[in-house]
């Protein structure tokens, strides 16, 4: 320990972000990004703010971020969301920490899957968030059932990372309404690409919280901006914490291109179409390989090959300069995540798997 570290540091286990190697023609499917670029009125609105020689730059942004918030209340209007119940940060991960601190710190532990995003126990432990997992199932899926003890709150993706498999409304719906006296989290980066978003529940269940990100499905993972939706009360929680920690969380550029982004609906849902087309005809040629892969309702699949090691298959796609996610994990160390590329990079990696596994 160094000695001007605090003992929080100490024992500190910091996350670990998947790869992002500086390689000239490299096919990157480990980080989930999306493979084709955003709407074009994101550059636009931000070439905007850019005139005078970048006037605007030398003003704050708006604190509250207004103009975005109206934005993702408008896309979630027919759920009958209003601006009041949105809260934004700088990607969905600064949203959770939020979510940590202000909710899930609780007298009793919080809940959350065996297997899920390895960002939920670093948050415990930065704050002092007691925790207990629970084993998905031997399918990997969330059982609800499973999570009838007592506790300081429940969260998980759906569609869960990294296994993908997606828990539907209705059981959301039950746990929420089984859990009223704890937040139920639902992290929703992946939604959009195979299932349907728990927003539409909020209004009914005000102990559920719904976290999207923009990185995905609107490819903006570069400006950062994630948001949280949920009952009044549970919005002011998460700004208080965030007026106590930076009352500028998302800069002008960020807002406006998020903005943009999410008023291009025609772009969203072609560039979603095609990532979902390319992951069902990926599942195909993996299962024609012998496979075995789980459902998916991600930008990625999750498989494992029966006969052959996932470490050295990750190995042997590297020297080909094609990079997947391996985890050295319990449970899914004979795993890789596998992200959607476009289908040239979904060709590229079949091609070098044939020729690995001979």
């Amino acid at each position: 320990m160094s000695r001007y570290w605090s003992s929080l540091v100490d024992r500190l286990t910091p996350y670990v972000p998947g790869e992002q190697p500086q390689l000239a023609n490299l096919v990157k499917l480990n980080t989930n990004e999306n493979p084709y670029p955003p709407s074009s009125r994101v550059a636009a609105a931000i070439a905007a703010q850019l005139v005078d020689g970048g006037e605007l730059l030398r003003l704050y942004p708006d604190p509250d971020a207004g103009l975005l918030k109206a934005a993702i209340a408008a896309r979630f209007a027919d759920c009958g969301i209003a601006a009041p119940q949105v809260f934004v940060g700088n990607g969905s991960d600064e949203v959770l920490a939020h979510v940590f601190m202000a909710l899930l710190r609780q007298p009793l532990p919080i809940l959350f899957p065996d297997i899920t995003y390895s960002f939920y126990p670093v948050y415990c432990g930065l704050h002092d968030v007691a925790y207990a997992t629970v084993a998905l199932d031997d399918d990997f899926a969330i059982r609800v059932d499973d999570y009838a003890a007592a506790n300081g709150g429940i969260i998980f993706p759906n569609p869960n990372a990294p296994t993908g498999c997606l828990l539907p409304l209705a059981a959301i719906a039950s746990l929420a309404a089984r859990h009223r006296q704890a937040v139920v989290v639902v992290d929703e980066a992946y939604v959009d690409f195979g299932g349907e978003s728990a927003i539409a529940l909020v209004n009914q269940h005000p102990n559920l919280l719904v976290v999207q990100t923009l990185s995905k499905a609107y490819s903006l993972a570069g400006l950062r901006v994630g948001y949280a939706v949920g009952h009044v009360d549970l919005i002011e929680a998460l700004e208080r914490v965030k007026n106590s920690f930076n009352s500028y969380p998302l800069d002008r550029l960020a807002i406006v291109g998020a903005v943009a982004a999410i008023a291009d609906r025609e772009h969203f849902e072609t560039t979603r179409q095609a990532v979902i087309r390319s992951r069902e005809a990926l599942r195909g040629e993996l299962l024609a390989l012998a496979f075995e892969v789980l459902p998916s309702a991600a930008n990625f699949v999750f498989v494992r090959h029966p006969r052959r090691d996932a470490a050295e298959i990750a190995a042997a796609l590297r020297q080909r300069g094609i990079i997947v996610r391996y985890f050295k994990l319990p449970r899914i160390d004979q795993h890789l995540r596998i992200t959607i590329g476009t289908d040239a990079q979904c060709a590229s990696l079949i091609d070098a798997l044939r020729e690995i596994l001979g």
